[in-house]
């Protein structure tokens, strides 16, 4: 069934990220979503390499563009350069909408995906990403809620929060059915480059009826750069470009030297990443392995996994979890799936190990109630 909500003067925010922000960190903390950060000392960088200023003229720094024209194999001029991978969702949005329109968004969905289209007067049209499917999106449930104002799609691939990867055949039947309806299709890829040895081809490859955003924050460990991207065709990428000089017209020049460092270097840094999540996915294996506890998909890649209570209720255990074991999840509630709660594998192995251990137990106290 359709579900089609219309905000008009609201206060668009995510309560997720005020929690994430706000919410004292447990000892243990596996609410985190990426890859635990890259120190600076790794990154051969220089400080009198470094400048404040540096612009050249034009949009976008040259060297930086050719940097990230590079590593999405894309002409130069799909490229945006955003602060961050919200920042360039919501330009994304601001650059294909207009008040009234509507925006059809997956559902269970990482908040920014529908709340930045607020702020720009759309109507949050949904389509549902289902658990006893493995979270995997049916077109023909896109086909249904379509609407005629419809005029961009939103999805993330892999899916946030559950990991799930959308096979290019979806995809590719996505963008022919944006096509016929006069829309585009975003997809958020932030975690994509995450399949290190069987790499995954951006969606941009299947044609300008798609807008890509991403950054080198949750697979790299480089949150602390901002270095984000949208890919679109020309057109918009220039009608973006616009938009952002009301918000970002002159970017931190030092983050995108550093920025261009860490691209040169990214095969070092994706080692780092792989080796990590290597040693992490195995413990998590073995975790899972063991627990009867949980229902879950278990993703092919990535850094979250969003499982469920097999009995009992979710609020409560992870109430357990984080007062007695010190533990800390993401509640399912900010993904609209209370029910379920999501537990990242990026960060320290030994934080990792330990905090299994004491969502192992928790499990098993839990049980006994």
């Amino acid at each position: 069934m359709t579900q089609t909500t219309t905000y008009r003067h609201t206060h668009a925010h995510s309560p997720y990220l005020v929690w994430a922000k706000t919410q004292p960190h447990a000892k243990y903390n596996l609410a985190t979503s990426g890859v635990m950060n890259y120190p600076l000392a790794e990154l051969p960088v220089r400080l009198e390499d470094l400048e404040i200023s540096g612009q050249t003229p034009g949009y976008g720094y040259a060297p930086l563009q050719e940097s990230l024209a590079r590593h999405t194999k894309v002409p130069k001029e799909c490229v945006v350069a955003t602060i961050g991978t919200s920042m360039a969702i919501y330009l994304a949005d601001a650059g294909t909408l207009e008040p009234g329109d509507d925006i059809l968004v997956e559902q269970p969905a990482y908040e920014p995906m529908f709340e930045a289209a607020k702020l720009v007067g759309a109507n949050i049209v949904r389509f549902h990403r289902r658990f006893e499917n493995g979270f995997a999106i049916d077109p023909t449930d896109i086909e249904r809620a379509i609407t005629p104002k419809t005029r961009l799609i939103a999805l993330t691939n892999t899916h946030n929060p559950s990991g799930a990867l959308v096979p290019v055949e979806t995809l590719r039947a996505i963008g022919k059915i944006a096509e016929r309806n006069g829309a585009r299709v975003m997809v958020d890829e932030v975690y994509l480059d995450m399949f290190f040895d069987d790499p995954v081809p951006s969606a941009f490859q299947l044609g300008e009826t798609f807008i890509i955003t991403s950054s080198l924050t949750k697979v790299y460990g480089l949150s602390g750069l901002r270095c984000g991207w949208i890919l679109a065709a020309p057109e918009l990428a220039e009608r973006i470009w616009h938009i952002n000089d009301l918000f970002g017209n002159i970017p931190p020049h030092s983050a995108e030297l550093m920025s261009i460092v860490a691209l040169d270097n990214l095969s070092t840094i994706a080692k780092r990443a792989q080796k990590l999540l290597s040693t992490n996915r195995a413990l998590l294996d073995q975790f899972l392995d063991s627990c009867a506890g949980l229902q879950l998909l278990r993703p092919p890649a990535g850094t979250v996994i969003f499982p469920r209570l097999a009995k009992g209720n979710t609020e409560k255990f992870i109430q357990l979890l984080r007062e007695k074991y010190e533990t800390e999840v993401v509640p399912g509630r900010f993904f609209e799936m209370p029910e379920h709660f999501r537990l990242g594998i990026g960060g320290d192995t030994e934080i990792l190990r330990a905090g299994l251990e004491r969502v192992a137990s928790a499990l098993d106290e839990f049980a006994r109630k």
